[in-house]
């Protein structure tokens, strides 16, 4: 994300969001995951016509076209449909796809239609939305670099036990009661203090090793 234009991140944070909403899975996250893929089509294109010719290669459109063009939805994609002639391109998506997951996104965001968006809807609104973003906003990558941005925001994984200290810890330190409930201490340790589960048990663990390697030997 640090290598995009300073304007093409506020859609790119669009995109960055429907994908971790997608990749959570739940149901919620799927219905946001519609909303923001969306919403990211029509923001890339207002973004796109907001910037001055010398962000977008020189290029120049006459004001009142500008205002229609920004007018609603469809006059975005209006737009789109003049500067992909313009530029000897094709649709990628297809036009009458995109309205179909713009209504979709619609009748659930303002009609409080019941159902979740499933796979083949989120498929096709994510499609549009790297297309238009890419195409517009000139970021051929697009999909490596949502791929890398949306692992950053997720951060490293947590932590896993490991069996070998888990050993180490329970043969010293035993059971732990708590509230008539019993536990590893290795249990308890990792829940509440990793550094220090992770600290203890290579310690306990580093004379078994020893002595392991010497009988080998």
């Amino acid at each position: 994300m640090d290598n995009l234009q300073p304007w093409v991140r506020g859609p790119f944070e669009l995109l960055c969001e429907a994908q971790r909403n997608l990749e959570r899975g739940s149901e919620v996250g799927r219905r946001c995951a519609l909303i923001f893929f969306d919403d990211a089509i029509e923001v890339c294109i207002s973004t796109y016509l907001g910037l001055h010719p010398i962000q977008r290669k020189g290029k120049t459109y006459k004001k009142e076209k500008v205002t229609k063009w920004l007018a609603n939805f469809h006059s975005r994609l209006d737009f789109l449909d003049a500067e992909l002639t313009e530029r000897k391109r094709i649709w990628e998506v297809d036009r009458g796809t995109i309205v179909w997951s713009h209504d979709y996104r619609n009748d659930q965001y303002h009609a409080g239609r019941k159902g979740i968006p499933d796979q083949h809807v989120l498929g096709e609104a994510r499609r549009a939305a790297l297309w238009v973003f890419a195409f517009l906003l000139d970021v051929p990558d697009a999909e490596d670099v949502l791929a890398s941005a949306v692992a950053a925001l997720a951060g490293p994984p947590p932590p896993e036990p490991n069996p070998t200290y888990d050993r180490a810890i329970d043969a010293e330190y035993g059971v732990i009661e708590i509230e008539g409930q019993k536990y590893y201490t290795s249990e308890i340790l990792f829940s509440v203090d990793y550094p220090a589960y992770a600290d203890l048990g290579a310690r306990l663990d580093a004379p078994q090793r020893g002595n392991d390697e010497a009988e080998d030997e």
